[in-house]
């Protein structure tokens, strides 16, 4: 059910992730950015259709990111959005990653998996590698999540 992403999967991945960055919810990718980044992510496929997606953004030994986190509104509910984050998680134990975060709209979803809700300060790598660049800055409304492993 869930797998890596293949390079053939570009254009199902990138029209689902910016189905939600055209609300807002994500941070929009061009099909040239998610190629030479295809490796970070895991898909969920049904009925031979990308259902649900993931990406495992690792900042080094220490530190990764869920980021990219979708699934087709039609599959809502039904477990993909776990499945794809949990793989994401056993992908960062696998290669003994301390800390996963993620910064998100949904915190509680986070919860469920074992995440806790921290100040978005204390991850100073997202913080100055994507967020001071972000329209937002001043006024982030996103909630950041952290688990220990």
């Amino acid at each position: 059910m869930v797998r890596k992403a293949k390079t053939t999967d570009v254009p199902a991945i990138a029209s689902l992730v910016n189905l939600y960055a055209g609300k807002g919810d994500l941070l929009p990718l061009t099909a040239q950015e998610l190629s030479g980044r295809i490796d970070d992510f895991y898909v969920c496929e049904l009925d031979e259709r990308i259902a649900g997606v993931c990406s495992l953004f690792v900042y080094g030994i220490e530190l990764a990111e869920i980021r990219s986190l979708a699934v087709r509104p039609e599959y809502e509910g039904k477990g993909i959005g776990r499945a794809v984050t949990e793989t994401c998680i056993a992908a960062a134990k696998a290669r003994s990653i301390r800390r996963l975060f993620a910064l998100t709209y949904k915190p509680a979803f986070f919860e469920r998996v074992g995440f806790r809700i921290v100040d978005r300060l204390t991850l100073p790598e997202k913080v100055w590698k994507d967020c001071r660049h972000c329209t937002k800055w001043d006024y982030c409304d996103e909630v950041a999540v952290l688990l220990d492993l």
